[in-house]
């Protein structure tokens, strides 16, 4: 198996962006430009290796290939934002990948797309690219280009022996358990091995509601790939383990007014097989509750003009601070009762937010991650 941390950093050093390798400091799929360029680059470099994998890495500097890492990204639907937007879309896969030095916040993301043999192309128009656009990799850079003859095949070599250099051995899988072990000690860390050859760490703190146990603060990391399933403190999930898989399912704590129920959001399963192989599926269960129509107007209304006292710069009461931790969550109720302006109203508020406090801008992001898995879904 492939050691993910190895592999990252053999591209790293392997040479310059290339057509089978690209770095980015950060991608940003959240508006049309950002989906239009990450689908491009997937497009090329799809294209320009037909025969073998591609990766983009990211989180690295442009100028030294200094690792300075990115937010964790938890977009499992990332699939199908690529089955949408294009023509024999290649399987892409994004993993979250830990470095020792990185804050606990921080990983590298880690894109492997891995080419159908058949030419990709834009289905359809995003941004100022138009649909039937075919990229390839030209050097570093993703160029459209008219395809008229067969691509040749001059990587394969190439990256089976930068995959072949990243294998993993004992040594590597016991130091990843012990560096989890003892870095998530105060969290009740766990492991487990499945099948013989695969190693799970888990560390979370455990709360009980309703005789229901949940964990937050959730790391899980799969040791022989690096591949680490993170939740923060604002998340709940279950655990189940039996001896062929691993389980997640994740909560979210919405309502009004102090009458918050948990919403199953999101279950992922990772299923261990005996040919030394492991799937990770997930399955979105979210059904958004549905609320008083005439309640939610006021709620709408009181965070509106809210979020104009905020853009003035005017001082807040105790009771307003209170509303803004929950300005986020409201916007996002009232777009899942189809209040379609609440979502403008929720990217409006950003940079407000952002600037108040640390604490509700990371409720505002969290809020933008529930829609964004509801949305690919």
């Amino acid at each position: 198996m492939i050691n993910k941390r190895l592999l990252i950093k053999h591209l790293l050093a392997h040479n310059d962006e290339n057509s089978f390798y690209d770095k980015k400091r950060k991608i940003d799929i959240s508006h049309k430009e950002g989906k239009a360029k990450f689908l491009k680059h997937i497009c090329a470099l799809s294209n320009s290796n037909p025969k073998n994998n591609s990766f983009i890495v990211i989180g690295v500097d442009d100028e030294d290939n200094n690792i300075i890492g990115v937010d964790f990204f938890d977009d499992s639907k990332i699939q199908n934002l690529i089955n949408a937007y294009l023509s024999h879309p290649p399987i892409v896969q994004y993993e979250n990948i830990p470095f020792p030095h990185l804050p606990d916040d921080k990983v590298v993301g880690l894109v492997t797309i891995r080419p159908t043999g058949k030419i990709t192309s834009l289905r359809k128009n995003i941004w100022k690219y138009y649909g039937g656009s075919v990229f390839f990799r030209d050097g570093s850079m993703s160029m459209p280009k008219v395809f008229d003859v067969e691509i040749k095949d001059v990587n394969s070599k190439i990256v089976e022996a930068i995959e072949k250099h990243a294998q993993n051995n004992i040594e590597h899988t016991l130091n990843g358990v012990f560096d989890f072990m003892n870095s998530r000690k105060d969290f009740n860390a766990q492991y487990k091995v499945f099948k013989e050859y695969f190693v799970v760490c888990w560390a979370g703190q455990k709360k009980t509601v309703k005789k229901e146990v949940f964990f937050s603060r959730v790391d899980i990391e799969l040791i022989n790939e690096q591949v680490r399933l993170f939740f923060s403190t604002l998340d709940e999930v279950s655990i189940s383990v039996t001896d062929d898989s691993f389980t997640i399912i994740e909560y979210v704590n919405l309502g009004l007014q102090g009458s918050n129920k948990y919403y199953p959001l999101e279950e992922t399963i990772i299923d261990f097989e005996d040919n030394a192989h492991y799937n990770i599926e997930t399955t979105l269960l979210f059904e958004p509750p549905q609320f008083d129509k005439k309640v939610l107007h006021h709620i709408y209304n009181t965070n509106n003009a809210l979020l104009e006292k905020l853009k003035k710069g005017l001082t807040l009461t105790k009771r307003e601070i209170l509303d803004l931790k929950n300005l986020p969550a409201m916007y996002l109720i009232c777009y899942l009762n189809l209040f379609h302006d609440a979502l403008d109203k929720l990217k409006e508020s950003k940079p407000y937010l952002k600037a108040y406090s640390p604490e509700i801008y990371g409720l505002y992001k969290e809020s933008l991650r529930i829609l964004r898995k509801v949305k690919y879904s």
